[in-house]
């Protein structure tokens, strides 16, 4: 086929002779000549034949599962997706004129106020992507706000959170510095903290409750250790509804995951990134902040009060670059934590430590298991060490339709160990259903 002169100018400056080089990377054996569909059929017909593709699906609600470590299978009320599917709130789209959308502006400030009452700080934004994009922004704002080239953070983060980080940190020239665990507690090993610290540490990160479910019960030590560098914390919310604020204990910026208000697992995502900070640290905060003010008139009103996206400000002085509208999911928390209010939250976090305590109890019962493995308090989840590869005690649960918990198969030294979840839909019979089928792979390794 003739080349016309834009193709070939195209062409010439990507050092190319033609069009077809451009798919040189496509593996030969998946490259088709067309595409071999069949006739066409009516929608009933589709519709039954995608009927029959989709029932081989098992989903949570089909089987027990205990996997959590960041997504958790939590009762939504059925209020949530009512109001979130209302035509004034259910769009994708964020708006550029946002003075115009006074509930949605309300809803964010809501879901804002009653974040900071848990955190303990004075500034939260709408919204980040998920733990994993706050915690690598904190650290980009940690060094915005003082001088150094080194991050401390725990060894023991799950591995996505340390692979998103490592890509945020990578053009900022920032150094990661990993801190070890007291195998004891589970906790942080503050004398590993101490002996990292260098002129060049701008902060630390510490997580509570951690990859372990573990409460880290010296946060005090931790913020006097830190002295005048910056403390960021993540946290479950949900347990702050029964644990110290990080706000109290001297943090500077919290951040964590909101999926367990009000939004589903959703294969993984959406996620809702909550971030929050210190007033005086605000104008170095990415993403958005709804402020209360006053119309003309004097009536209450609503408005963008930070927006640090390039997409509102010159580049070179944007702090962010989340593009997607988190606002949906916002949403949903503030109309979950409405609905269950503060006694709720308190009600539901105390049921989850209680299932988790009992999970613990009876897997203890089983011959070669062994839990708890720490001594710290545990909140919705605890580890638990088998006998055998916990990979292969995985497969062998879901063999029998459980979903086990999340093995540390890629942790050395750990590869017996794995993270048991439970929510407020873990059932004494899941738990009996658990412990039954463990008892029995265990009895034929």
């Amino acid at each position: 086929m003739a080349q016309n002169n834009e193709e070939k100018q195209m062409l010439d400056y990507l050092g190319i002779d033609s069009v077809e080089r451009l798919f040189d990377d496509i593996p030969e054996q998946v490259k088709v000549d067309g595409l071999d569909l069949p006739c066409g059929v009516s929608e009933l017909e589709v519709k039954r034949q995608l009927g029959k593709i989709l029932n081989r699906n098992v989903s949570v609600d089909d089987i027990p599962s205990f996997l959590g470590s960041g997504t958790y299978d939590i009762y939504i009320p059925s209020a949530v997706g009512a109001i979130l599917g209302r035509s004034e709130f259910y769009s994708s789209y964020t708006p550029y004129q946002p003075e115009t959308s006074q509930g949605m502006l309300q809803s964010m400030f809501e879901y804002q106020s009653m974040m900071s009452e848990l955190t303990g700080m004075e500034a939260v934004n709408n919204s980040m992507y998920d733990w994993a994009t706050a915690l690598g922004e904190a650290i980009l704002m940690s060094a915005r706000l003082k001088k150094g080239g080194q991050f401390l953070v725990p060894r023991m983060i799950s591995a996505s959170k340390r692979s998103v980080l490592d890509n945020y940190v990578d053009g900022a020239g920032i150094q990661i510095v990993e801190i070890g665990h007291d195998e004891k507690t589970g906790q942080l090993d503050l004398d590993d903290l101490k002996s990292k610290i260098t002129p060049e540490t701008i902060g630390a990160y510490v997580e509570s409750p951690n990859m372990f479910g573990v409460f880290e019960e010296k946060m005090e030590q931790f913020r006097e250790i830190l002295a005048d560098r910056i403390m960021v914390v993540g946290a479950n919310p949900l347990s702050l509804a029964i644990a110290k604020p990080p706000g109290e204990h001297g943090a500077d910026i919290v951040i964590g995951d909101g999926q367990i208000f009000g939004n589903p697992m959703n294969y993984g995502g959406p996620h809702l990134g909550f971030f929050s900070c210190k007033k005086k640290l605000v104008r170095k905060m990415p993403g958005r902040i709804v402020g209360l003010t006053h119309d003309t008139d004097g009536q209450q009103a609503y408005c963008m009060t930070l927006q640090t996206r390039e997409q509102h400000i010159r580049r070179e002085k944007a702090t962010s670059n989340i593009c997607s509208n988190e606002a949906l999911t916002t949403l949903a928390a503030a109309v979950y934590m409405s609905l269950k209010g503060g006694k709720g939250l308190q009600e539901l976090a105390m049921e989850l430590m209680e299932k988790a305590s009992a999970l613990g109890q009876r897997l203890s019962t089983i011959e070669g298991v062994r839990t708890p493995c720490f001594d710290g308090y545990s909140f919705n989840e605890i580890t638990v060490e088998l006998p055998a590869s916990a990979s292969i005690i995985f497969d062998e649960l879901a063999e029998r339709n459980i979903i086990g918990g999340k093995p540390l198969a890629d942790v050395p030294g750990m590869e017996n160990m794995m993270v048991f979840a439970v929510t407020d839909k873990t059932t004494d019979g899941d738990i009996e259903k658990l412990a039954t089928a463990l008892n029995e792979i265990l009895g034929a390794i």
